[in-house]
């Protein structure tokens, strides 16, 4: 399916909408519907459950929106957070440069500057993608939204581009209240807003979207001693290397993450070991590994912060695009923001008796929209009699569907009371609309993975059918062992 197929699907469905519709079109904004604002939930839920809850050496903030301004300076990106533009001397409308020139000659534009762009451009004839008009020379135009703290005349403020800097300005009390020592992660879900120039393909470039990220702090003599190297080394996954990129070649090769590290794809272990994680963790809610690969940021595109990035890239309908970044970001950031805000970011070692700035060896991010992208991309299906979405059960919208096989004779009073025992432990969805066809196929497509339903015998033993979605195959189960039976198919 294409980009505009699976927009329509998400909204008949009931995943994503257009923001404020009924008003038109605005660019870069959407809304989540009944049905994916429940599938989103769960994404978020076990991403937390599984980087933060269930790590000793991982806790959660929630920072503020809006920073104090400073905050942006010290980062860099009220200097250097630019797109580069261009604008049509016919129509006037503006254009991102890069995607202009990368559609018009299919190739990657990682790394290039705005005068390499405008190269480009008038080297290769390209014109505006809306009226063939001619371009305009490339120029920075930066991403930050402003917005005013207080009243018009007030402080002139940002809303945040990324969720990591809250993260540094924060870390020296989470440091110190929670009295954690390196290793140790600090985590965040949270909005980010970016001013993209011309945001398209559906959720995947949004001017509001949510971010999941760690920063992970060691000391700086101890990046390659990753305690939990061992456990992923063997892991083999699919590369693009820096060196297979500047021989023009496109096809990654699968090897273990050990022969990455050596081949330094990875600067570190513990850089190796966040990139690891995160990949098996995809390939374990249900990914298929043929869309996955880890590709290597050339030197030319690398962040003023970055000694060396990673993305781990999907194959969406569009090509290989980043899902997941994981950079190391050295100690540029807090050493940044020591030096602007004039506080002592220092950790103290009460072994050692000195004084260091943290090493920040990986911060895996990933945006949660682009990740629910993903799964419904990978997990949608046309079969030839019915779509369907075999997305992960712990990830669907509801557990079980519960349908009365007629309005009548007390099987719609035996339903409901069934529905409201369930939903004690699962989310459920109850419809006594249309055939029983017509209800399994609804499900169907929006991935409910067991459909239940009570008819004329379930009054007699107090049996009901069970419908797998995946298999179609129905199974009869007692209503006193359906919690269990539910409980176990999920698990």
């Amino acid at each position: 399916m294409d980009i505009d197929e699976i927009a329509a699907y998400c909204k008949r469905r009931g995943l994503v909408y257009p923001t404020s519709e009924i008003y038109g079109n605005y660019s870069g904004f959407y809304d989540y519907g009944p049905v994916g604002v429940e599938v989103y939930n769960n994404i978020k839920q076990l991403w937390w459950k599984t980087f933060v809850q269930s790590r000793e050496d991982v806790v959660g903030i929630d920072g503020s929106i809006i920073t104090h301004p400073k905050v942006w300076v010290a980062s860099g990106h009220v200097e250097s957070f630019h797109d580069p533009l261009t604008e049509c001397r016919n129509c006037k409308l503006k254009w991102r440069a890069d995607h202009v020139v990368e559609d018009s000659l299919h190739k990657p534009t990682d790394g290039l500057t705005k005068e390499q762009l405008s190269e480009l451009i008038i080297k290769n004839k390209i014109k505006c993608p809306k009226c063939k008009g001619d371009l305009g020379e490339v120029k920075n135009f930066n991403q930050m939204f402003i917005t005013n703290v207080g009243p018009m005349e007030g402080e002139t403020a940002f809303l945040r581009p990324e969720t990591a800097q809250s993260i540094f300005a924060d870390y020296k009390s989470v440091m110190d209240s929670t009295r954690l020592k390196p290793p140790f992660g600090i985590a965040q879900i949270g909005k980010s807003f970016r001013n993209e120039i011309s945001p398209r393909n559906f959720l995947f470039r949004l001017r509001e979207f949510e971010q999941a990220e760690i920063e992970y702090f060691v000391k700086s003599n101890e990046k390659n001693k990753c305690v939990y190297f061992e456990d992923f080394k063997n892991l083999k996954v699919n590369v693009l290397s820096e060196e297979k990129q500047k021989q023009k070649v496109n096809d990654s090769e699968e090897m273990t993450v050990n022969m990455c590290l050596k081949r330094k794809v990875f600067n570190t272990e513990w850089h190796a070991y966040w990139t690891a994680i995160f990949y098996k963790w995809y390939l374990n809610i249900g990914i298929n590994p043929k869309n996955l690969r880890i590709r290597q940021h050339v030197s030319e595109e690398l962040s003023h912060y970055s000694a060396g990035t990673v993305d781990i890239e999907y194959n969406y309908p569009m090509g290989w695009k980043e899902l997941q970044g994981i950079a190391d970001r050295t100690t540029y950031d807090l050493k940044q923001h020591q030096e602007h805000s004039k506080q002592n970011l220092e950790y103290f070692d009460e072994e050692t008796k000195k004084k260091e700035l943290l090493y920040v060896a990986a911060e895996p991010s990933v945006g949660m929209d682009r990740l629910f992208l993903t799964l419904i991309f990978d997990c949608l299906v046309q079969e030839k009699e019915r779509m369907v979405l075999k997305i992960n059960p712990k990830l669907a919208a509801y557990k079980c569907a519960i349908f009365p096989l007629v309005n009548k004779e007390g099987l719609d009073t035996k339903a409901r009371e069934l529905f409201k025992a369930l939903s004690k432990d699962f989310t459920c969805f109850y419809d006594d609309s249309g055939s029983i066809g017509r209800r399994y196929r609804r499900q169907d497509e929006i991935g409910t993975p067991y459909c239940i339903t009570i008819d004329f015998d379930t009054i007699k033993d107090d049996t009901v059918t069970i419908r797998d979605r995946d298999s179609m195959k129905q199974d009869r189960v007692k209503i006193s062992n359906l919690k269990n039976t539910i409980m176990n198919k999920l698990t």
